[in-house]
């Protein structure tokens, strides 16, 4: 999946949690904590305890845009924050000008 998926329905089942959401500096390169190589053309997050390979929803609930990523680091790792997204989500999200963003994360 690539990109945008607002209206994208997910599985009753599914967990929510709401949060502060940041992303990679558009100077970030490296290798992320499951051994890939950072794309910032990928959507894909870093989060502290889902399983590498997990695919959420996350999505702005001020302006109602989502996003799904895919995860395959560990972070944030500031206090208060929840996911980093790649340079990619945080650009279909339009929060590249605001820096952080709270969010809604729905794990299917």
């Amino acid at each position: 999946m690539c990109g945008l998926a607002s209206g994208e329905a997910f599985a009753q089942s599914q967990k929510t949690i709401s949060g502060v959401a940041a992303y990679y500096s558009k100077d970030y390169q490296g290798t992320t904590a499951s051994g890939e190589h950072y794309d910032p053309n990928k959507f894909t997050a870093a989060h502290p305890t889902l399983p590498f390979g997990t695919r959420v929803l996350v999505t702005d609930p001020r302006s109602r845009r989502s996003v799904v990523v895919t995860v395959n680091d560990r972070g944030p790792f500031n206090k208060g924050r929840m996911i980093d997204l790649s340079l990619a989500a945080a650009k279909a999200l339009h929060m590249t000008g605001r820096g952080l963003m709270k969010v809604t994360v729905a794990v299917e």
